[in-house]
């Protein structure tokens, strides 16, 4: 607490004081956008060069600030930094983090330059030197230009790699979320179909029922989920977070479970039962489509190949508790 009392004030900053905040958060933007390029370098070599050029524009300005520095205070530049200074705008630690998105690294990046440009128009206003104001309006024009600059970069480092970018984007999705997803809706939605009917069809027993289907479909999604995080690092696969995956076929298999499981709640057998039927035919034809769209399955083989095995384990538990 005697920590965040104790920050001064940006309003009592000295000019040289302003100028040391300047060059350590020139620095920490420089250090920031290369962690984005090394980031990016393997999946994403053209934004990567965006974020390097970037980089290398923030350790000019810092060079230019350490300059003015020199000539107006001598060598010896105070440690002042972002959180040293309350009320100061301070970057966001989802910098920080290894599961950023693209477009969310970009979108980090504008709010950095908005930030940067606001504090050079206000560290000018308080300037009484005509060079400092004068580099530190330049600068501020320079970080207010910097999201026409970027697409400038963007264009000439994109322009034979970007269709390349978003294929690779698309494809890091297919084989994280939707591959795995997609797995585990497949697996809960038919693997439940047995018993929980069995169950239905052996004890008429709503409750009964609710129960078996609840206890299958989480079961199913644990096994699912750890099967999938366990199975592949994604190092070499390039299917990416174990993690991810793992949730998102978990996930996707205790719903597609549950999703025939929970008509049992009602009290009405033969209500249930038709809700429950439906239910799977709108589990098999989603199943379908997402197989359609994103796996480039024909939709009519998609169809066929979700019904009929469908059909087959749903026959199953039918016959079963039947007998």
């Amino acid at each position: 607490m005697l920590y965040l009392t104790s920050r001064m004030r940006f309003s009592d900053l000295s000019e040289q004081q302003v100028l040391a905040l300047a060059i350590s958060s020139e620095e920490d933007d420089a250090r920031i956008y290369r962690g984005f390029a090394k980031r990016l370098q393997d999946d994403y070599p053209g934004t990567a060069a965006v974020f390097a050029d970037m980089a290398n524009e923030e350790d000019q300005h810092r060079i230019a600030l350490i300059e003015l520095h020199q000539k107006r205070f001598g060598d010896t530049i105070p440690l002042i930094r972002r959180e040293h200074v309350s009320g100061f705008y301070a970057r966001s630690p989802l910098w920080l983090s290894t599961q950023l998105t693209l477009d969310q690294i970009r979108h980090i990046s504008e709010n950095m330059e908005t930030a940067s440009r606001t504090f050079y128009e206000n560290a000018e206003k308080k300037s009484t030197d005509a060079d400092t104001r004068r580099l530190l309006g330049d600068l501020a024009a320079v970080e207010a230009d910097h999201q026409n600059k970027a697409r400038n970069l963007s264009q000439t480092h994109l322009a034979s790699t970007g269709e390349q970018e978003e294929e690779t984007a698309h494809r890091k999705l297919i084989l994280t979320l939707i591959q795995p997803g997609l797995a585990g809706l497949m697996d809960g939605s038919v693997s439940t179909l047995a018993p929980v009917f069995a169950t239905a069809f052996a004890t008429g027993n709503t409750w009964t029922t609710f129960l078996v289907g609840l206890a299958a479909s989480i079961g199913a999604g644990i096994s699912m989920g750890f099967t999938e995080a366990v199975s592949d690092d994604g190092q070499i696969s390039g299917r990416g977070s174990p993690a991810l995956r793992g949730v998102a076929s978990g996930v996707m298999t205790a719903l597609g479970g549950l999703g025939h499981t929970i008509p049992y709640l009602l009290s009405d057998f033969w209500v249930a039962t038709f809700i429950a039927f439906f239910v799977v035919a709108v589990e098999l034809c989603a199943i379908a489509w997402i197989q359609s769209k994103y796996m480039e399955t024909p939709l009519l083989r998609a169809t066929f190949q979700v019904v009929l095995g469908g059909s087959l384990v749903f026959a199953a538990g039918v016959i079963i508790g039947g007998g």
